[in-house]
């Protein structure tokens, strides 16, 4: 019996997504995404944040399209599903820390960024559309 393992992760992207080639004719689109645990403490009647950081990555075959980069802007809310996993590294004063991590399957833009920039919007021929784009599904061609 095969099992599944999938999590939904809305909130914000922390910064601009970088794109990495990697040796073996794939691309990774990494960007990281913060999300949001807001709550009233019940002692103080303070009103508390607690944001924990998903590192995300797209993985796309060199040569597919890379359009989706245009809209992974800082502040830009979004909807993501994919796998899960925690990954553990070296820090630079020695001790070993841990970040999760999430292999996006699908994504979607709840709403763009509001720095002031603006994101140009496309059909699937590349020509510029007034419709929203909210879907980046992998394609069969992409792997």
């Amino acid at each position: 019996m095969s099992t599944v393992f999938e999590t939904r992760l809305i909130g914000n992207i922390g910064k601009d997504a970088e794109v990495k080639n990697m040796e073996n004719g794939i691309v990774a689109i990494n960007f990281p995404v913060a999300h949001n645990k807001n709550w009233k403490d019940k002692k103080s009647g303070i009103l508390k944040t607690k944001t924990t950081w998903v590192n995300c990555t797209i993985w796309k075959k060199q040569g597919s399209s890379l359009k989706i980069t245009d809209y992974l802007k800082k502040g830009t809310l979004v909807d993501l599903i994919g796998t899960p996993f925690s990954k553990a590294y070296s820090h630079e004063d020695g001790s070993i820390r841990s970040e999760i991590r999430l292999n996006v399957s699908k994504t979607n833009i709840l709403r763009t960024s509001a720095r002031g920039e603006s994101n140009p919007q496309y059909d699937e021929s590349g020509n510029s559309s007034s419709e929203e784009v909210t879907d980046f599904s992998f394609q069969e061609d992409d792997f």
